[in-house]
């Protein structure tokens, strides 16, 4: 079993239907998936205001790197750019957390090493796992003591939208 937590955003184009697409590509692996919220753009550029929403993946036959590889491919078919750091782009996925593995492989560091300083990931992953925990440092700490230590300013940032992605199962 393959099991992950991936954080999805967008602030260009049909921000919506970036989000939506990610969702029916991964069709029925989809466990859960957050309320979608928007989010001050983060790391000082000049930029429209984010969607974020996290999904809870799963799937026996979809190992981390693969997560990470189907994000990457949804980002591409998007038209994601990667001129500016932390700038502004049609689609990110990132893979948070993949079956509770720790790995500093540059390729795909598990868990996501910013994770537990991005109130935008904590605050929908909370949504769907309020008991969650992140591994920070090796250690288990659950999500809502990680949210609590961020500035105000970070956890005011994320704002709930009336958006709702839609989980499309098809027909077997």
């Amino acid at each position: 079993m393959s099991r992950a937590v991936l954080s999805i955003g967008s602030n260009m184009g049909d921000r919506v239907q970036n989000l939506q697409s990610v969702l029916d590509a991964f069709g029925a692996s989809v466990v859960d998936v957050s309320p979608v919220y928007t989010t001050a753009p983060w790391g000082g550029i000049d930029q429209d205001d984010f969607l974020n929403a996290i999904l809870v993946v799963d799937d026996p036959a979809v190992d981390c790197l693969g997560w990470l590889h189907r994000g990457q491919q949804l980002e591409q078919a998007a038209a994601r750019t990667r001129t500016v750091v932390w700038g502004p782009r049609t689609l990110d996925v990132d893979v948070v957390t993949c079956d509770d593995i720790r790995s500093d492989d540059p390729e795909l560091t598990l868990p996501h090493p910013r994770a537990h300083e991005r109130a935008f990931v904590l605050v929908p992953w909370i949504d769907v796992e309020p008991d969650g925990v992140l591994d920070v440092g090796g250690v288990a700490t659950p999500l809502t003591q990680l949210l609590a230590a961020l500035p105000d300013d970070e956890r005011t940032g994320v704002a709930a939208t009336e958006l709702v992605l839609q989980l499309r199962r098809r027909a077997q």
